[in-house]
Order: structure tokens, then C-alpha cells, then sequence
């Protein structure tokens, strides 16, 4: 039997593994918001409402639908995808907005240009890989959370004039949503922590 001592010990002991692990997810999420490439994705609204979290917008963009063609090292006779990474390779195009280039399935084969950076999501088993279809990967941005009452009027907003959201891509691919914007005015910003 732990004596009361040993008790108190062993308690300490856990609170700080664990607060250490908080830390930890913390401070990995900052890093790609501080030192993440800026990317700016045209977004569409879905839905502004989680009853246990308040208000919020799911996020669609032009790189959540990638049509299969763009996908680079797909093997000849693959017809359907597995549940699996997907790397694609973005670009700077009109209106300041990022756009995908190239993507493939688990790895890149190369860093990214300066002028381009890849974006890592995942895409699940069983889409269409003929040749007219897309595929809609998961980045892991798809939700941003609103202040209390906000939500159903940016969602009527998206509807008449652009959003966009600036991303925070980290080197090894992973997205943080950093900023909501109204165009070229900031609403909501993410902090560092």
C-alpha cells in the first residue's frame, strides 16, 4: 500500500505529465501559426451552428474538391482510393488566393518551389479515380469557431461577397487556419495560444 507521501508523489508526477502534454499540443499549434507559409483559400460556408460549442462556419474550398487528373502518381489501373495521405502542392493565383497545381497520393516527390507550398491532407477509402471524377480530401481546417450569435451572419455574408481564410502551412504539410477575412479586412484572427 503507497503511503500518503508516495500518493502526493505519484500525483505531482501525473499533473505535470500531463500538463506538459498540453503544453506540447499548444505549442505545436502555435509554431505552424507563427512560423507557417501564408496561404489565402476562397472559402464556402456549410453550416454555423454546433448546439455544445456555439457558433461556427464548415468550411469548403477550392482545394476540397481536387479533380483526380491533378494527382500525379496514381498506378495504371487503380480505380478507386484507399484510405491514405494526399500531398497537394498549392500556388498563388488570381486574387491572391492559393490554388492546387499537383498532388500525390502519401508523399511528395520534392520540397516545394519558394513560390509554392504543400498542404497535407487525407483522403478516404473508396473514391472514383476514373478519369472525369474528383475527390475531396481532409485538411484538418474545415471548422472555424464564431463568437456567440455571429455565425448565421457571416454564413448570409459569404453568400453575396468573397471570404477567404488565411492558412498557416507548416513544413511538413500541417494547416492551421489563422485569420477569417472579409476580403482584405481581417474579422477574426486566431491567437497564438
Amino acid at each position: 500500500m503507497m503511503t500518503g507521501k508516495k500518493l502526493i508523489i505519484s500525483a505531482l508526477v501525473l499533473a505535470l505529465v500531463q500538463i506538459g502534454f498540453l503544453v506540447w499540443i499548444i505549442a505545436g499549434r502555435a509554431a505552424i501559426l507563427r512560423d507557417g507559409k501564408q496561404v489565402l483559400l476562397r472559402v464556402e460556408p456549410i453550416d454555423p451552428r454546433d448546439l455544445l460549442r456555439g457558433d461556427y462556419i464548415i468550411l469548403s474550398y477550392d482545394i476540397s474538391r481536387l479533380p483526380v487528373k491533378l494527382i500525379a502518381n496514381i498506378p495504371t489501373g487503380k480505380l478507386t482510393s484507399d484510405d491514405t495521405p494526399i500531398v497537394v502542392r498549392l500556388r498563388q493565383g488570381a486574387g491572391g488566393y492559393w490554388g492546387a497545381t499537383t498532388a500525390w497520393f502519401g508523399q511528395a516527390p520534392g520540397p516545394a518551389a519558394s513560390d509554392a507550398v504543400d498542404i497535407v491532407g487525407h483522403v478516404s477509402e473508396g473514391w472514383d479515380l476514373s478519369a472525369a471524377t474528383t475527390i475531396a480530401p481532409n485538411y484538418g481546417i474545415e471548422r472555424f469557431y464564431l463568437p456567440e450569435g455571429e455565425g448565421m451572419a457571416i454564413q448570409n455574408d459569404m453568400r453575396v461577397r468573397p471570404f477567404g481564410v488565411r492558412v498557416a502551412i507548416a513544413t511538413d504539410g500541417a494547416a492551421q487556419i489563422k485569420a477569417l477575412m472579409d476580403g482584405d479586412k481581417t474579422l477574426f484572427e486566431e491567437p497564438l495560444y
